[in-house]
């Protein structure tokens, strides 16, 4: 069904009024709603994977590993600590608010919130941020992507036979949709994908005030460097593995390599003898392989390819009629050249030697651009390696792995600057659909004049004494 601006007006109007029957303040009816969610992502799993297939051509396995069981995953993370998370604070209200004694932090909903999913991975990206803001006791729109249509149908067919359309909605359409959605006043705004429509998501935003997260790619690409002290074979296994999964199209996935010239004809070797081992000698023919999401991402894909076609080490090939375009090495590349200073999105992996004895001109390099969605490095120096990781500035990272810290119970995903704002993933996502609201409780006996006026004379030199007592 095409959606207008009176039909999303009408939508929030309703989820709005909903909002304020006070039925998503209970704890317990939220972790049901959670509890449902969970459920209909198991019954519906076959389904999605169809979708995910038809949308990216991700096998049963992928499917599952990166976007359906990370759902089921979260949820049960929520479920474990909602109640812990939403109780209010208790604090003492010290000696300056006398005779006060109790002050109370509540967990509060935003309200009406507006997800923005994105295509790449349409069926955690949307799910798991829904989850962060039904756990924070919200109503939610959530505008799918267009690009991954067959997994937006699903989404859309899941979300209605769970949940009445006042509390979550899913709606479809391409960017008109997505700006009458953020022409609407919402509550709380959470976009997943770019830089550049973040910064028009942003925008938008402004002129109600409302808060944002925003989970972006980062506009320079993630990085990987590898020393020459690092395990070569180790490094190429999992580096290989990471840019086969959804064909690259991943936030957190790397966008160059920076090797140690020393040991690079040794790593690239290491690295094409894994992406062969994986995937096969042709990758484009592997019915395992993901393809790229639409004709004009796998053209871009191509024509970039060919202005480096002179450098290709590895890969190189592909089939638009399927949109399988094979993982491609592009050897030697300089740190200034334009392949390393945007996002990708795609199988090309550029490589950029280094002295090693000058990694840490490299990684100035690397600080003096826009702040990474992540940063991944493979050493045997763990000194290096932990002043690296507790210095730059990026959204997350591995030291000698890939990927894996955003499967961490506990901890925030999250990016910084052109990487985004905000943070979720169990506790965090709670945190990020949610305010604090302070509320201290009065007394109406025992009340001291000390803050009222005079505030001179003898009666103002005694308080000022008391005040500075108080204070120290």
């Amino acid at each position: 069904m095409p959606y207008t601006k009176e039909k999303i007006s009408a939508v929030v109007a309703e989820q709005r009024e909903f909002f304020r029957s006070g039925a998503t303040l209970d704890v317990k009816w939220r972790m049901e709603q959670l509890k449902k969610l969970k459920q209909a992502v198991i019954e519906h799993e076959e389904e999605l994977e169809t979708a995910l297939y038809e949308d990216l051509g991700k096998s049963k396995t992928e499917a599952y590993l990166c976007d359906i069981g990370p759902v089921i995953v979260e949820v049960n993370e929520i479920l474990k600590g909602l109640k812990k998370w939403a109780r209010p604070e208790r604090h003492f209200s010290g000696l300056m608010c006398f005779p006060s004694t109790s002050t109370r932090v509540y967990k509060m909903p935003y309200g009406v919130t507006l997800i923005i999913s994105p295509f790449n991975f349409p069926i955690l990206l949307t799910l798991g941020v829904l989850a962060a803001s039904i756990c924070g006791g919200n109503t939610a729109v959530v505008k799918a992507s267009s690009k991954s249509a067959a997994s937006t149908r699903a989404l859309q067919k899941l979300i209605a036979e769970i949940f009445p359309e006042n509390y979550v909605t899913l709606i479809d359409g391409g960017h008109d949709v997505a700006d009458m959605c953020l022409a609407e006043r919402f509550d709380k705004i959470f976009y997943t994908g770019s830089p550049a429509v973040g910064k028009h998501v942003l925008a938008e935003a402004a002129k109600n005030l409302t808060p944002v997260a925003l989970e972006l790619g980062g506009e320079t690409g993630n990085w990987c460097v590898v020393r020459a002290d690092a395990d070569l074979r180790d490094a190429a296994r999992k580096i290989a593995f990471f840019k086969l999964v959804n064909a690259g199209q991943i936030c957190i996935n790397i966008n160059q390599i920076a090797v140690a010239e020393e040991v690079a004809d040794e790593f690239l070797t290491a690295l094409k003898a894994e992406f062969t081992r994986q995937i096969g000698e042709r990758a484009e023919e592997n019915p395992d392989y993901p393809k790229l999401i639409t004709d004009a991402v796998y053209d871009k894909c191509v024509r970039l390819m060919e202005e480096y076609r002179d450098r290709v080490v590895f890969g190189g090939t592909g089939d638009r009629a399927s949109r399988r375009f094979a993982p491609t090495v592009i050897y030697p590349v300089d740190a200034d050249e334009e392949i390393v200073k945007h996002e990708l999105f795609c199988p090309l992996l550029p490589v950029v030697p280094f002295k090693d004895a000058e990694v840490d001109r490299l990684m100035d390099v690397i600080a003096g651009r826009e702040h990474p969605l992540s940063l991944y490095v493979f050493t045997a120096d763990k000194k290096w390696a932990k002043a690296v990781m507790s210095t730059e500035q990026y959204g997350g990272g591995c030291v000698n792995e890939v990927c894996i810290h955003m499967m961490v119970k506990g901890v925030p995903f999250n990016g910084t600057g052109h990487s985004g704002m905000g943070a979720y993933h169990g506790e965090w996502g709670f945190r990020e659909f949610t305010h604090p609201t302070t509320v201290l409780t009065g007394k109406t006996r025992f009340n001291l004049p000390l803050r009222e006026h005079p505030y001179s004379g003898k009666a103002g030199e005694k308080k000022r004494k008391l005040l500075k007592m108080f204070e120290k």
